[in-house]
C-alpha cells in the first residue's frame, strides 16, 4: 500500500514536471536563419571577395615577374655550359666559362630560394588577409542578428546553413514563419542603399 502512494505521488510529480516543461516550450519563441545565404547576400562579402581576388593577381603577377627572370637566369646557364663544353676553346677560356656557368648556379639556388620564399610569405599573407576579413564581416553580421533577436524577443535561433559530421543539415524541416533571414540581409544591405 504504501509503496503504491509512492508511485503515485512520483507518477503526479512527473505529470506536473512535464506539463511545466510543455508549458514553457509551447511559449518558446524560435527563430531560423540561414547564414550562409546571409554571408553570400552581404554587399561587404563581395567587395572583401573582390579585394582578395585583385591582391592575388597582383601576387600572382609579381610571381610570374620572378619566374620570368630565374628562366632567362636558367637559360644564361644552359648557354655557359654549352660554351664551357666547346672543344675548341682553350684551357684558360674553359676555366672561365665554367668558372662564370658555378657563379650562375649558384645565384640561380639564391634566386629560387628567394621565388620560393615570396610565395609561401604571399600565400600566409593572402589567406591572414582573408580570414580577417571574414571575421570582420562575421562580427558585422552577428550584431545585427543579436539587434533582431533581441527586438524579436527570440528564445533560441537556429542556424538552418548548419551541418553535422554527416554532411546532413541539422534542421530538416521547419515552417517558414519561423526564418528571418530576409530581415537580417535587407538590413545589413539597407546600408548600401543609402
Amino acid at each position: 500500500m504504501k509503496l503504491n502512494r509512492i508511485v503515485a505521488v512520483l507518477a503526479v510529480s512527473f505529470g506536473a514536471s512535464i506539463a511545466a516543461v510543455s508549458a514553457q516550450a509551447a511559449d518558446l519563441k524560435v527563430g531560423l536563419i540561414d547564414m550562409k545565404l546571409v554571408f553570400d547576400s552581404y554587399y561587404k562579402t563581395k567587395d572583401a571577395e573582390a579585394k582578395i581576388n585583385d591582391a592575388r593577381t597582383q601576387a600572382k603577377k609579381e610571381l610570374d615577374d620572378r619566374l620570368d627572370t630565374f628562366n632567362k637566369a636558367q637559360e644564361q646557364a644552359r648557354k655557359l655550359n654549352d660554351e664551357a663544353g666547346k672543344a675548341e676553346l682553350s684551357e684558360k677560356a674553359k676555366g672561365e666559362k665554367t668558372k662564370a656557368l658555378n657563379e650562375k648556379l649558384q645565384e640561380l639556388g639564391v634566386m629560387q630560394r628567394e621565388v620560393q620564399e615570396f610565395q609561401q610569405t604571399r600565400e600566409r599573407q593572402l589567406s591572414e588577409q582573408s580570414v580577417r576579413s571574414r571575421n570582420g564581416l562575421v562580427e558585422e553580421i552577428n550584431k545585427v542578428v543579436a539587434d533582431i533577436v533581441k527586438g524579436g524577443g527570440y528564445d533560441l535561433v537556429f542556424d538552418k546553413s548548419g551541418q553535422s559530421l554527416n554532411q546532413v543539415n541539422v534542421i530538416q524541416h521547419s515552417k517558414e514563419s519561423f526564418d528571418f533571414t530576409a530581415d537580417v540581409v535587407s538590413k545589413l544591405n539597407a546600408e548600401k542603399k543609402k
